[in-house]
């Protein structure tokens, strides 16, 4: 594994992760809301045996700067494209979950010839109502991710998996170590995007994944995004939001098939 820190446009350092072998075609992981590129574990080992793996943490998490004020879904996708353009990565393939899946709306619009194929999981095109959002900012903002973190889980896994604590510790752990103005700043992005009119815009082959007991982001969110994107695929999960460590295998089976 190759690791450092790339400083952007803005001065943003956005931290980032190479794995697997050189030569091979590049595949970008971008994280959930209040998690970071660790959020990938489950998933490395498979990945990374056939493509080169690009993980980073998203502009407010793990080891990258989390800037003051609100972000937008334009600043964290212009980070995507910064950070190929500084590790000198013509193009990649794109899995993003949640929060990453909007960024990887936006990159399949916005910046096509970046992007060979497409994989949105559990993710929305957009996320109302914005009260709840400014509600959310104003709670982490004054009593820290802890005071989010428990109705989080409950959301983002199903009963029977959180019964097992040991399978949901690591999640917890990066949900607790989070930034609250990182994530605050998240936030903001998602309550005030609208990806709805650019998704006919996507040319990639699109795989979309959806997490059938998804509270999040539920199938009805999945549907208008396969139906708006031409040609895109659907696979559906017997999971909740984070599908990709909730069902490990069955999520690493649909990618890499995918990308087959």
């Amino acid at each position: 594994m190759t690791t450092g820190i790339a400083t952007l446009g803005d001065g943003c350092r956005i931290a980032w992760a190479l794995d697997g072998p050189e030569g091979a075609p590049v595949l970008m992981l971008s994280n959930s809301l209040g998690t970071t590129m660790e959020m990938w574990r489950p998933q490395l080992a498979a990945f990374a045996a056939r493509f080169r793996i690009l993980r980073y943490d998203t502009r407010g998490h793990g080891r990258s700067d989390a800037p003051p004020g609100g972000y937008g879904l334009d600043r964290l996708g212009r980070d995507a494209v910064e950070l190929l353009d500084a590790l000198g990565i013509d193009h990649v393939h794109f899995c993003g979950l949640s929060l990453g899946g909007m960024t990887g709306q936006w990159l399949g619009a916005r910046a096509p010839d970046r992007i060979d194929r497409l994989i949105l999981a559990n993710t929305a095109a957009v996320m109302g109502p914005p009260s709840a959002w400014d509600t959310r900012i104003v709670t982490v903002r004054q009593q820290g991710m802890a005071a989010l973190t428990d109705a989080i889980l409950e959301r983002w896994f199903t009963p029977e998996f959180r019964a097992v604590p040991e399978r949901t510790s690591f999640v917890r752990d990066q949900l607790l170590a989070t930034d609250p103005a990182g994530y605050a700043g998240c936030c903001a992005a998602i309550r005030d995007m609208d990806l709805r009119p650019l998704l006919n815009w996507i040319a990639a082959p699109t795989l979309v994944i959806t997490g059938s007991r998804d509270p999040a982001t539920p199938p009805a969110d999945s549907a208008l995004i396969v139906e708006a994107i031409p040609g895109a695929r659907q696979v559906m999960l017997n999971a909740a939001h984070l599908s990709n460590v909730e069902q490990p295998e069955a999520f690493s089976t649909a990618v890499l098939d995918f990308l087959d």
